[in-house]
């Protein structure tokens, strides 16, 4: 990196010259009032006059020459204490200046360009500090670094292991389907061959969750399959997909477009993923509920409001902040009877963001609800 002096604007120019004049009056003001005080207070004192022509005569300088009137070696020593004085002002004023370059230099940084550096050289101790920041950006971003190649060793480790899992899985469930429906099987054969058959689907479920997510999360806008969507045709198929379901637990839907004929850039097949996802949570968790709302706004012609709500139990505050972490369940004890591995949450605010949108949830005593916001036109665009 490339080090240079700090280049003041025009304005700062202004303002150290305007620094200086004012300095420069406020001096021969000073002076002259000094100057004159002294005057008064000589010619209305004769004591002090005499002791001073006394002092003029009898001091004789190396030339042979006396000294000048008392006037101009006072004048003199003013002279030089107001260049003393304006030469610190003018100083101080300018590392004021270098500061601020410093400080605005350090919050360009500290918004994200990260591959910045601050480039000032200076002759004070603040070159201690310009050093010691562009070494703790040095540092921050090689540790930034490290650890996105351990999220990605990471990542990629949890898609190769859930990949090759499935592969077995998928053979495993095959073969105790077929031994289910045996009918030469006894009873406690056929039990136990039922409990081994259902925990190799909850097995698989949980793999390709796994694999789903950590697919998503490498994923770029180019894996999206994006096609006009009518917003309430999609509301309706998938509420009559858990319409059964509901039924059972006697939860009634409510689905509701404005306008009706709403339409947007999606890819249908992971936008009713994240509503699935969003719909099962609510059935599974929301205690107590009698109704969902898959409701869709059309909000100032920008973006797409999409709320799934349920008036079931509310979500306590503390797990509102951590809803959309993976393997993160407001459930605690982690019963696979009640949930999965924690990831259906955070694949829908994988997929939403691809799509250039926000997923948020807000939970009161009357209504549990996810809001999902998606730009009207194509992420892509």
């Amino acid at each position: 990196m490339k080090k240079q002096k700090v280049k003041l604007t025009a304005r700062e120019k202004s303002e150290l010259f305007g620094e200086a004049v004012v300095t420069i009056v406020l001096l021969l003001l000073l002076n002259l009032s000094v100057v004159i005080l002294l005057n008064l207070a000589v010619i209305n004192d004769p004591h002090l006059e005499n002791n001073i022509f006394f002092l003029k005569k009898n001091i004789t300088l190396w030339n042979g020459s006396h000294l000048w009137s008392w006037q101009r070696g006072f004048i003199i020593i003013l002279v030089i204490f107001d260049v003393i004085i304006l030469w610190w002002r003018l100083i101080r004023r300018y590392r004021q200046m270098q500061l601020r370059h410093v400080i605005d230099e350090l919050h360009y940084i500290a918004d994200g360009h990260f591959d910045h550096r601050i480039p000032f050289t200076v002759k004070t101790d603040l070159q201690k500090v310009i050093d010691s920041i562009n070494a703790l950006v040095d540092s921050t971003v090689a540790a930034m670094e490290e650890e996105r190649q351990i999220e990605k060793s990471k990542d990629d480790l949890i898609t190769n292991v859930s990949h090759d899992i499935r592969t077995p899985l998928t053979s495993i469930i095959g073969y105790l389907g077929l031994l289910k429906y045996q009918d030469d099987l006894s009873k406690e054969n056929k039990k136990y061959i039922t409990i081994a058959y259902d925990k190799s689907l909850q097995m698989k479920s949980l793999a390709d969750d796994l694999f789903e997510y950590t697919t998503l999360k490498a994923s770029n806008k180019s894996k999206l399959v994006l096609a006009p969507l009518h917003v309430n045709s999609m509301l309706e198929q998938v509420a009559a997909g858990f319409e059964l379901e509901a039924k059972n637990k006697k939860i009634e839907f409510n689905v509701e477009t404005r306008p009706h004929d709403l339409t947007i850039q999606a890819d249908a097949k992971k936008l009713v993923r994240v509503l699935n996802n969003l719909i099962t949570n609510a059935l599974k968790y929301g205690e107590g509920a009698t109704q969902i709302n898959l409701i869709a706004n059309k909000v100032n012609n920008k973006y797409v409001e999409l709320r799934v709500e349920n008036n079931g139990k509310k979500i306590p505050e503390e797990a509102l902040k951590s809803i959309f972490e993976r393997f993160y369940r407001v459930e605690s004890s982690r019963n696979l009877q009640t949930g999965g591995a924690g990831l259906g949450l955070a694949i829908s605010q994988n997929i939403v963001e691809l799509h250039g949108g926000t997923i948020t949830c807000k939970s009161d005593d009357n209504w549990t609800s996810f809001i999902i916001r998606l730009p009207l036109n194509s992420p892509q665009e």
